[in-house]
């Protein structure tokens, strides 16, 4: 398998919360061609890996498939898009870059996403963050019936960044759009590649869910529908190492994935977390820690579905996620992917109700 060729694809690909189909049509051609493959209606997509039997622990791994974008809310009549957020930006992160806005026939339109210009600014103006109702979004219509006829443009259009994928092998960074959280789809598949058909004690199910960035909504219901006994979490979480005191950073790239022991909603199951920290240092793997103030992953939903699900947070440390561009690196997906098989191989029954 070539991950970065699949890392590429899946970075790519459109998909924002709610329109993640061009996601899962990357992750059925990377899947291993024996897997059993279903999709429900939220676009939930399930792996399931060949040798299971049925009559084993479930270890879920999870991954989601959207990435942080816009929707038209309505098009404005000199034909420039006013939009709504999917998932979390910072308003200054948005303006002055270029989007796709898929539309009603499903062809990608490029745009741009623009503010008022400086010269029209007042002092005030100048001086703060622009607010999202003050921006736009161009495709350069002059009006709404170009926009809608010409275009084929409608309200509740989705949108996300046009950026594409680039890796400096020299320096091993990977920069692109969706690492949060791409890299998870792809450490997934990497993850079911690396184990092949060996004989394990526990059967293995991929759950790539949608709509994480509205909430953590698709993980709600793969929770469910694969009633795992214990479960992988992989995240593109947000890297720290240029925004905090050296002394605090706990996700800084280059150093191995990060395992965090709380967030916002979740409090890591903690022998399962030493367990897979102990392993980590026994094989040489590099892994970070890290104690977290805000955030969540499908980890939330998943650790409190059906009786309670030991989970662990794999993060891919990505600088600058939920903006247009992300920097990560190959080797800390790497070493992801290499923790998530070690932690499969070692699990049974047995070590599961120990935790």
């Amino acid at each position: 398998m070539n991950e970065l060729e699949m890392i590429a694809a899946f970075s790519n690909a459109f998909g924002p919360s709610g329109f993640e189909d061009e996601v899962l049509e990357v992750a059925r051609r990377y899947a291993p061609k024996d897997a059993r493959i279903e999709e429900d209606s939220l676009r939930n997509l399930y792996i399931h890996r060949a040798a299971n039997t049925g009559n084993r622990p479930v270890i879920q791994l999870d991954a989601h498939s959207d990435e942080v974008g816009f929707m038209v809310q309505a098009i404005r009549p000199n034909g420039t898009l006013k939009f709504i957020p999917l998932g979390g930006w910072v308003n200054s992160n948005i303006p002055a870059h270029k989007v796709r806005v898929r539309s009603k026939d499903g062809r990608l339109i490029p745009g741009v996403t623009v503010a008022k210009p400086p010269h029209f600014m007042t002092d005030a103006e100048k001086n703060r963050m622009p607010a999202l109702e003050e921006m736009s979004i161009d495709v350069g219509a002059s009006s709404l019936e170009e926009a809608r006829d010409d275009y084929g443009i409608r309200v509740a259009a989705p949108v996300a960044p046009d950026v594409t994928f680039e890796y400096d092998e020299k320096h091993d960074l990977m920069i692109g759009k969706a690492f949060d959280n791409r890299l998870g789809c792809a450490a997934i598949q990497a993850t079911l590649a690396a184990l092949g058909d060996e004989p394990l004690a526990v059967d293995v199910v991929g759950a790539m869910a949608s709509q994480e960035e509205m909430g953590c909504r698709g993980a709600v219901v793969t929770a469910n529908h694969v009633k795992p006994s214990i479960a992988i979490v992989f995240e593109g979480c947000p890297a720290d190492d240029t925004v905090v005191e050296s002394w605090l950073s706990q996700t800084a790239i280059h150093k191995g994935p990060m395992l965090r022991y709380i967030d916002a909603r979740m409090i890591t199951n903690p022998r399962y977390q030493r367990w897979a920290l102990d392993l980590a240092e026994e094989l040489g793997i590099p892994v970070q820690e890290a104690v977290r103030t805000g955030g969540a992953t499908n980890g939330a939903p998943i650790h409190l579905s059906n009786e309670g699900v030991p989970c662990v947070v794999i993060g891919l440390p990505v600088r600058y996620i939920h903006s247009h561009y992300g920097i990560a690196s190959l080797v800390d997906f790497k070493n992801g992917v290499r923790l998530a098989v070690e932690i499969i191989r070692r699990l049974d029954e047995d070590r599961i109700r120990s935790f």
